[in-house]
């Protein structure tokens, strides 16, 4: 038996929870040109307001990313999941706040600024957030639109 549809307010801490405590996340990109979609797992940080992504500069996903300034990402299993369309900042490693590619290196155990490939940073601004499990919470399953939480903290 399935348990009972969570509130909007029950998912979106569900939601912020799994942001706190997860590491990896699929992260889906097309090209500007032909819109071929490209999909890869990445680790990453969230900071409370943006997820932070590194991968190879010349990389499909980092071209896409770069070209068209948005993502889709997502979380979770497929009965559990959580769904973030963002808007995309580019990063070099030197431009990073103070102590956040320490925090990266920390949270992801993996740190790209000592590799030969060039990497970049993709600073990943939430603009609609949504979360379900089951068809009983389709209804309710937006939590931010036009990077507004839907529910308070």
């Amino acid at each position: 038996m399935n348990p009972p549809a969570r509130t909007r307010k029950q998912r979106t801490q569900d939601t912020l929870d799994r942001l706190e405590t997860d590491v990896d996340v699929w992260v889906s990109t097309a090209d500007s040109a032909g819109g071929t979609p490209y999909l890869v797992p990445l680790s990453y940080l969230w900071d409370g307001t943006t997820v932070l992504l590194a991968t190879p500069a010349a990389s499909p996903t980092g071209r896409n990313l770069r070209a068209t300034g948005t993502v889709r990402l997502g979380l979770g299993p497929t009965r559990d999941v959580v769904m973030i369309e963002g808007t995309v900042r580019t990063l070099e490693a030197g431009e990073l706040p103070e102590g956040t590619g320490d925090a990266f290196a920390a949270r992801t155990g993996f740190d790209p600024r000592g590799l030969s490939t060039r990497y970049q940073y993709f600073s990943v601004t939430p603009v609609r957030v949504q979360a379900w499990r089951e068809v009983d919470e389709l209804s309710g399953r937006d939590l931010m639109r036009d990077s507004a939480w839907l529910v308070a903290d």
